[in-house]
């Protein structure tokens, strides 16, 4: 599992024109599976992502996590998070989770992110989706599940 974290002003997702999730302060992710995904694994990667102090105290260190500075998260579904370009310049995406697996792990993932009691707003899985965000610093993070031995 791999989440991409952005921390933003404020985030949105639309699809056809049409606001679906909209964020202020907090986190813009982007998350996608691969095969050996399990609930286990995203319990874990969940609790890593809510707990990350990413926001700066006053005294501009980065010691606040989301619930310090009461943000959200705009949660966007994104299998290419799993693309390689290893051999040729055509992304293979064989590490991706089949869309029929990765639809259920998606899902329980947000379930996972509203039962910690931090606001969440969502895409829609598989749909054409625009994001726009205004990036806070900029500060990204990539999460990576066999990076953290899950």
């Amino acid at each position: 599992m791999r989440i991409v974290v952005q921390n933003v002003n404020r985030a949105k997702c639309t699809i056809n024109n049409k606001i679906v999730g909209e964020i202020s302060r907090g986190f813009c992710v982007f998350v996608g599976f691969t095969h050996s995904d399990t609930k286990e694994v995203v319990d874990k990667m969940v609790n890593k992502l809510v707990s990350l102090r990413l926001f700066d105290d006053e005294n501009g260190k980065t010691n606040l996590s989301l619930s310090d500075v009461n943000g959200s998260i705009l949660s966007i579904s994104q299998f290419t998070l799993y693309a390689s370009v290893k051999d040729g310049r055509r992304p293979s995406f064989v590490d991706a989770m089949r869309p029929e697996e990765a639809t259920k792990m998606y899902d329980y993932f947000n379930e996972c992110l509203r039962n910690t009691g931090i606001h969440i707003e969502t895409g829609v899985f598989g749909a054409d989706m625009k994001i726009y965000l205004e990036n806070n610093g900029p500060f990204t993070t990539i999460i990576d599940s066999k990076e953290l031995g899950l």
